[in-house]
């Protein structure tokens, strides 16, 4: 077995929740900021949000959801989406964090699924909330805002629960991120205290975040990249400036109003750093370095942003599974195009995907990662879990990597089906399942088709239904924009005389990649 290691000698792991990790953290900054919103400029000092988690873990438990109840979080990038999560954390459940821009039917399927009994949220996303609430187990919904009918956040606040509520680490679920993993619907990732501690420790090895130190909350914090940096600052004693959504001026002029060091960031914002004009205007002096994740970086652009800005670009990879982090490229280097190297307490392997023997150095197979990060499984699915987690702790990622003498990894394809929109993960399987009830559609394949600017965007296949006419691509967009979220709205459309499948039924991607995306002719 080939098996590779850090060059980093492997880090402490503190026998701590993540809650007690945050709240140590933000207890060096009691008088000052560690949430700012960027849009109102609103702070919340350290000995705030200390008290709002401590009130809000009072407010669970006087309602019967401490250990084992499930929270669910519809919130975008605010202060309180710390204060919410912690809070459950604090008073041992469970946080499930919900994409925003899901629509009713995504909403529900995650609240059943994960059995959430309480959801937090805020008026402009309280619509699509109640619509999902019917079939579902949530009792309550709490309203950070204008709560009309529901429960206002002030009023939710129970009396201050002092210490961390009893969590084992290694074995308390903390937290259920929905994923779709390497194929298939979102399932429930379960992650520990365990999980999320190590991933700090593990990747603040190579980022070295500082006392005091301020970054751009604008990953969105339902996703795992995103709450980890949150984390991380947090609990380095560092501070978040948030924004709801991601506009370049807004956040240009803040990056150059605290004198932002770290940019965490996905590849279309690195686009918008090396080409916009509007970059000129603004003194982004202070930036070190721009750390892109959730989807490959080219090295070309990399390098665009890295000479525009005067900075380091770099790069991480990781996924949902693995709390996320599993290479980064650290804070002092810079290695254009590569995921990074690996990080401390993690093991990778490559292996051949037809063989499952791991293959010589600088050849290509699947991934796989293990470490103290790595989930525990998918909840209430052992078949996914054990398609994905073998007995021995290896996480199989599902994408084709190489790693060169230095020992930098490259991500060079997917063996895995999903299309990675602009750091967000699109499955196919969802996608067709929609599309094959439109009767114009007789069958459907859903496949990346790569961008420039978004990484890849969905395109669908289309077998025509016979005899009636072609449906058009924006039929199927106005078919699809009530039924799920925006980023997963097909952008391209081809029709086939048949979508080419297995003998076991499978539908053949590659195949029509192969045929549908060849390069035009030189």
């Amino acid at each position: 077995m080939r098996v590779y290691k850090s060059h980093h000698p492997d880090v402490h792991i503190p026998d701590t929740t993540v809650s007690q990790l945050v709240m140590d953290g933000i207890s060096t900054r009691l008088s000052d900021p560690v949430l700012i919103d960027g849009h109102s400029g609103r702070s919340v000092t350290g000995a705030e949000l200390a008290d709002g988690i401590r009130r809000f873990a009072g407010g669970l438990l006087s309602r019967g959801l401490g250990s084992g109840a499930v929270t669910a979080i519809l919130l975008p990038n605010i202060p309180e989406f710390a204060t919410v999560f912690h809070g459950i954390a604090w008073a041992g459940g469970t946080a499930t964090p919900m994409n925003a821009a899901y629509t009713a039917p995504e909403i529900r399927h995650q609240l059943q699924a994960s059995g959430a009994r309480l959801a937090v949220t805020i008026p402009p996303l309280l619509g699509q909330l109640e619509e999902a609430i019917p079939g579902t187990g949530v009792e309550e919904i709490v309203v950070i805002g204008d709560s009309g009918d529901h429960t206002s956040l002030e009023d939710f606040f129970g009396e201050p629960v002092e210490a961390q509520m009893p969590a084992d680490p290694a074995t308390h679920l903390v937290s259920l991120p929905y994923s779709s993993g390497t194929t298939g619907l979102p399932k429930g990732v379960m992650l520990t205290h365990r999980n999320l501690v190590a991933n700090i420790c593990q990747a603040d090895a190579f980022l070295k975040v500082q006392p005091g130190e301020v970054t751009l909350g604008v990953l969105p914090y339902f996703h795992i990249y995103g709450k980890m940096i949150l984390n991380l600052y947090l609990a380095r004693g560092g501070a978040h400036v948030t924004m709801m959504r991601f506009d370049l001026e807004q956040a240009l002029q803040l990056i150059q109003d605290h004198r932002m060091k770290m940019l965490y960031v996905v590849p279309p914002i690195v686009l918008g750093l090396a080409k916009h004009p509007m970059v000129d205007k603004f003194d982004l002096s202070s930036v070190e370095g721009v750390l892109s994740g959730a989807a490959p970086l080219g090295a070309d652009l990399g390098r665009a942003c890295a000479g525009r800005i005067g900075c380091r670009a770099l790069q991480g990879y990781g996924m949902t599974e693995a709390s996320p982090v599993t290479h980064l490229i650290p804070r002092d280097d810079e290695h254009h195009g590569s995921a990074g190297l690996v990080v401390p307490n993690v093991e990778c392997r490559i292996i051949s995907a037809q063989t499952g023997a791991d293959v010589e150095p600088g050849e290509e197979g699947e991934l796989l990662v293990r470490g103290p990060n790595v989930m525990t499984g998918y909840l209430n699915n052992p078949d996914a879990t054990a398609k994905t987690l073998d007995a021995d702790g290896w996480l199989h990622t599902g994408d084709v990597a190489r790693v060169d003498d230095e020992g930098y990894f490259f991500v060079v394809d997917r063996v895995k089906e999903l299309i990675k929109y602009k750091g967000f993960q699109v499955a196919p399987a969802e996608i067709e399942a929609l599309l094959v009830t439109h009767p114009a559609v007789a069958d459907v394949a859903v496949i990346g088709r790569p961008d420039d600017e978004s990484g890849e965007v969905p395109m669908a296949v289309i077998q025509p239904t016979p005899d009636m006419d072609k449906v058009t691509l924006a039929e199927l967009q106005d078919f699809l924009s009530t039924r799920t979220a925006k980023y997963k709205q097909i952008q391209d459309l081809r029709y086939v005389e048949a979508i080419p499948k297995s003998a076991s039924g499978k539908i053949l991607r590659r195949v029509l990649r192969d045929e549908l995306l060849e390069p035009e002719p030189a």
